[in-house]
């Protein structure tokens, strides 16, 4: 099953991230990949520390690394530090950049797994800051947003089981990604982007706080722009 390729043109995709994680880091300042061995040698870095900054870079060629330039740190690190489970079209192993086209399906897929953390642990009473990213697309990517059934186990609301390897073959085949219907908002759209110098322009938008009260349904409140 290989789904057509789209060429996708796109100013302001929306990304959400909790704002504990830094937005600056040693790749906004470094100018090519090879200065990050001299700066680890001079600055007598461990290995915990290393991955702990800059996760599992290796796993991506150094040729496609984002360095030395504005929010290089918060583009790599959604490569570089994948979640436990993955997400809808990448492994474990390996991130990638998930960005909606509107806000409102950025709030709905990440209000979706925060609120299943607290599921995990039954507490509805606490909050989240977010920080919002813009960012723009020139590139061609996998489309499966058509009504080909073949595509709709990808869809599956409670399971990656069918997306995960699918993302993965074509992530191995050389695909920069894939662009999808938003399982979490009806008639939304977002982007699993493979290759980081694809992330173009990111700059900082708004700050959100999501405070759940009780219920699984948070209130959304911005913060400061």
């Amino acid at each position: 099953m290989t789904p057509p390729i789209t060429r996708f043109q796109q100013q302001d995709t929306h990304r959400l991230i909790p704002s504990r994680f830094p937005p600056v880091g040693v790749l906004d300042v470094v100018t090519l990949p090879e200065d990050l061995e001299l700066i680890f040698e001079l600055e007598g870095w461990t290995n915990d520390r290393i991955t702990a900054e800059l996760g599992i870079i290796h796993m991506l060629p150094a040729d496609e690394w984002v360095v030395g330039r504005p929010h290089a740190t918060a583009i790599m690190a959604a490569f570089c530090h994948p979640a436990p489970n993955g997400g809808r079209f990448n492994t474990p192993d390996l991130g990638a950049w998930y960005a909606a086209f509107d806000l409102e399906t950025a709030f709905a897929e990440s209000i979706h797994h925060r609120t299943k953390e607290l599921e995990e642990i039954g507490v509805f009473d606490t909050a989240v800051q977010m920080r919002q990213y813009l960012s723009d697309f020139d590139a061609e990517f996998h489309d499966v947003r058509g009504d080909d059934q073949a595509f709709a186990p990808l869809y599956d609301p409670n399971s990656w089981k069918a997306s995960q390897p699918f993302g993965a073959d074509l992530r191995r085949q050389g695909s920069n990604g894939i662009i999808f219907r938003s399982v979490r908002h009806p008639g939304g759209q977002c982007l699993a982007c493979y290759r980081p110098r694809l992330v173009l322009n990111l700059r900082p938008a708004a700050h959100f706080e999501y405070r759940w009260r009780g219920t699984a349904t948070p209130v959304i409140t911005q913060l400061a722009q």
